[in-house]
């Protein structure tokens, strides 16, 4: 089993990730389903062999000692790879995720257009959320990429581990890799303030700390990307809130209130229409309005907000997932299971007259006592 012609493979068939565990044979992610590849089932030996060619020693050594180690490496020109690898019933599994090396326009992921505007500001922050595997990455480096082709800025990214590669154009980019070139994302960010940077981009905010210094940054001066797994704008203002000491909450939402310029809420579907994925996006903009709403902890009015907000940009994810439905690129599944508010998805498409697949069929098998 050589780990070259998995990847080759990969790459080919454009996957997503690669799956590799003990008693089971190499599996794609290929257009969010599993696919096992015709090879071999793999066996203990096959894995360490498999995790050793790829696997520097210093991560092995992480690994042996805290069960598992992230890291990111280059295959070729074909394409760069996001490493998890971790022990599970005493023997090793791995995923690799794909990143390709060819960075995408706003126009090819489908990006609302107004972020080509709000990327121009000199400060404020800029949140990306979504579920893991939901594009997150991708879509912050169509923007990074952009600010780097059109301004001369001073670029600084801290990442676990670097995905997209960004060489210098009109900016200088320096991209910082956590645990490599510096400890923490929190220790990049106190240090990042004096090396004269214009934005910064935060792969991951994942404590109170990083959260804290992200906020900090964007209010001194500096455009601030940064990206958390949640679903919808509202609940991520709330996540941000949450994460604070009950004392300290009423001054973080008046700092976030100032500080924070929207939310890019995102979902990756399957298409159905042609081979392939495709986005669907909430949009939250901060007007003066939603200002007062998130400084008054009112994040339950955003919703409504964000209907209304239309000719500011604002876009309800479930609304995204509905054109998407109607112009028949998604299936109603789909959009069902990806929504915020699924009952309220299909009874909309009950209206329509139509059915929602497997969760249709069940309903009847329940209505009917199981008679069919």
């Amino acid at each position: 089993m050589q780990m070259d012609r998995l990847l080759d493979t990969v790459v080919k068939l454009a996957a997503s990730d690669l799956h590799l565990t003990v008693g089971r044979r190499p599996t794609l992610r290929h257009n969010s389903q599993l696919k096992d590849l015709q090879t071999k089932i793999l066996d203990s030996e096959d894995m360490v062999s498999l995790m050793k060619s790829i696997t520097p020693e210093q991560k092995q050594q992480e690994l042996a000692e805290g069960g598992g180690c992230d890291f990111g490496f280059s295959f070729g020109d074909a394409a760069r790879f996001r490493v998890s690898v971790f022990k599970q019933r005493a023997d090793i599994a791995m995923v690799l995720r794909r990143i390709p090396n060819k960075l995408l326009t706003f126009e090819q992921i489908g990006l609302p257009e107004i972020c080509r505007e709000l990327i121009r500001r000199p400060r404020g922050m800029f949140l990306v959320t979504g579920p893991t595997g939901s594009g997150k990455t991708t879509s912050l480096a169509t923007m990074i990429d952009y600010i780097n082709t059109n301004f001369d800025r001073h670029i600084v990214t801290m990442e676990d581990p670097i995905e997209y590669y960004h060489y210098h154009k009109k900016s200088i980019v320096n991209q910082r890799e956590v645990g490599t070139d510096v400890p923490s994302f929190s220790e990049a960010l106190k240090r990042v303030l004096r090396s004269d940077p214009d934005v910064i981009l935060v792969g991951e905010m994942r404590d109170l700390e990083t959260i804290e210094s992200a906020i900090r940054a964007a209010e001194t001066g500096h455009l601030v990307f940064g990206t958390l797994h949640t679903t919808g704008a509202a609940k991520t203002i709330d996540r941000i809130v949450d994460a604070f000491p009950v004392s300290q909450q009423n001054q973080i939402r008046v700092q976030l209130s100032t500080a924070l310029i929207c939310v890019l809420s995102q979902q990756l579907l399957a298409r159905v229409d042609t081979p392939g994925m495709v986005a669907a996006y909430e949009f939250l903009v901060v007007t003066p309005a939603i200002a007062n709403l998130i400084r008054e902890g009112k994040t339950y009015r955003i919703d409504s907000s964000i209907q209304t907000g239309r000719k500011f940009g604002m876009q309800l994810l479930d609304d995204h997932l509905w054109s998407l439905y109607m112009a028949n690129k998604i299936s109603a599944e789909e959009m069902v299971d990806k929504s915020k508010n699924p009952g309220d998805v299909r009874d909309k498409v009950h209206r329509l007259g139509r059915k929602i697949g497997r969760a249709d069929l069940d309903e009847e098998d329940v209505s009917d006592g199981g008679k069919n």
